[in-house]
């Protein structure tokens, strides 16, 4: 399987991205600048987290116009996983490929520090290895992580089945404290990453390797 990460200005997660899926799965990455066109052959497309464009403006706000976000799109509509992490998830919804905005975190203070959130759905491709109601405790890292959307976006979101992870406390109850809106070292987010193989590798055509594939060309 191929992973294909691209990188803008000011992206700092980026290689964290490639080593988690080159080192870690054993699968084929290659780094994709945000001026190029084409994501090439890839399976999946990872936006990592870091501050792309400085973050001016908006986070995101810039990095929506690079030319590589057209071809990200054309992927996502056909039905390509697409994860943004962090930063990459503000891009994604600046690029309208997501609905809502992201706020500043209620406290408005910058949190760094581990998390629990509880898998609501396990039949996508991020989620296929883990299990209804499994409790992952993830790093954070952010200023705006308050996620924002009209009621009746939410309530879509949830009728669609599209709300994925949901923050819990330690225990899997839903409560104030539990909801941080803020990284240090975790593993459980590679489970996100060994689903899409899986994911993959149920749709592979017969006789097409998904381990160990070569890196793609940036």
């Amino acid at each position: 399987m191929k992973f294909a990460v691209v990188v803008f200005p000011g992206s700092n997660c980026d290689h964290d991205a490639y080593y988690a899926v080159d080192q870690v799965l054993r699968e084929g990455a290659g780094f994709v600048w945000h001026k190029e066109t084409s994501l090439g052959d890839a399976d999946a497309v990872i936006l990592p987290g870091g501050f792309a464009h400085g973050d001016y403006l908006r986070t995101g706000a810039i990095a929506r116009f690079s030319p590589i976000m057209a071809d990200v799109r054309r992927f996502a509509d056909a039905g390509g996983p697409v994860l943004g992490i962090c930063n990459g998830f503000q891009v994604l919804l600046e690029a309208g490929l997501l609905p809502g905005a992201m706020l500043r975190n209620d406290s408005l203070h910058f949190r760094c520090e581990h998390v629990h959130v509880r898998v609501e759905h396990t039949d996508t491709p991020f989620t296929e290895a883990c299990r209804q109601g499994q409790v992952l405790r993830m790093p954070i890292a952010h200023g705006e992580g308050n996620y924002y959307a009209e009621p009746d976006v939410v309530a879509h979101l949830e009728r669609n089945r599209q709300v994925l992870f949901r923050y819990v406390d330690a225990a899997g109850r839903e409560t104030a404290d539990g909801n941080p809106n803020g990284s240090l070292g975790s593993a459980d987010g590679l489970v996100m990453l060994q689903s899409a193989v899986r994911w993959f590798a149920r749709r592979a055509p017969a006789g097409v390797a998904v381990r160990g594939a070569s890196s793609l060309s940036a």
